[in-house]
């Protein structure tokens, strides 16, 4: 290992920081895993909070319990509010980086709307550099909730078309699992899961149950349950090899994959 660290620490100082040579040394570091045991869970804003109390509150009756054996990092999505102000931003003519903060504000609501139902479970949100402060909240109470859009802000990286922010919420939650070094990510959503169609318009949609992300690419799949720059994140990955996808209208679906079943839709990295 002393020999790899020198290695690494010579080329650092001598080479470009792309440097094919330095970059397998660097791959070669350990990589360590910060919160080995935790799951992060997204819950969806269009999907699942934007439809009130009738989807939301059985699924914080759900986590409240669930908490109790598994420790969980909350992550929300913007959902339709967001949709909203990114059409008028984009009818404005304005950057990607401004919406990439109009959608951030959004996730930050659903955030603090599910972090003031839970509160009289201890259950907090955090944001930002309150990130630092997850292990201490997981250590006593066993759940955190974040907002999941990265904050990117006006340093989003642009999509090849259009202004939309490319790496919104799915893609925060993911690397919040991936940086931790968590053991599971999950989606919570309003459909089983991954379909070859859009089930809520076409009756004969077919449910698939596993897929690898070669395999959405390849069928024309990879943007319809998902964001699309989350599968390429996910093949990247070193600690978050696969996600699942479920319907979190349905009650257990989530305990039952935070216990490990295969409940809905299986996404792997290779």
């Amino acid at each position: 290992m002393a020999t790899t660290t020198t290695e690494l620490e010579a080329l650092l100082m001598q080479r470009s920081l792309t440097d094919p040579e330095l970059q397998a040394a660097a791959d070669k570091a350990p990589d360590f895993r910060i919160l080995p045991d935790a799951t992060v869970i997204k819950i969806g804003g269009q999907s699942v909070i934007d439809r009130g109390r009738s989807a939301v509150y059985p699924l914080i009756d759900e986590i409240v319990a669930a908490r109790k054996a598994h420790q969980l990092l909350i992550g929300t999505g913007a959902g339709t509010r967001a949709r909203h102000l990114y059409s008028i931003a984009a009818e404005l003519n304005l950057p990607a980086g401004v919406l990439s903060q109009l959608g951030a504000s959004v996730a930050d609501q659903n955030a603090a709307m599910l972090g003031q139902l839970l509160a009289k479970h201890g259950i907090s949100q955090v944001s930002g550099a309150g990130l630092s402060a997850v292990p201490l909240y997981l250590a006593e109470v066993n759940a955190v909730i974040f907002s999941g859009m990265p904050p990117y802000g006006l340093w989003t990286p642009t999509a090849p078309e259009g202004v939309i922010p490319p790496y919104r919420t799915d893609a925060g939650c993911f690397l919040v699992a991936e940086q931790f070094g968590c053991k599971a990510m999950i989606y919570v959503k309003d459909e089983n899961g991954l379909y070859d169609a859009n089930p809520k318009t076409a009756k004969d949609a077919t449910f698939i149950p596993k897929i690898s992300v070669d395999e959405m690419k390849a069928r024309g799949l990879h943007d319809s349950i998902l964001e699309f720059p989350m599968l390429d994140l996910l093949k990247a990955a070193r600690h978050i090899d696969q996600v699942q996808v479920v319907n979190g209208l349905v009650p257990g679906n989530l305990t039952r994959a935070l216990n490990g079943e295969h409940v809905g839709t299986i996404i792997t990295a290779r």
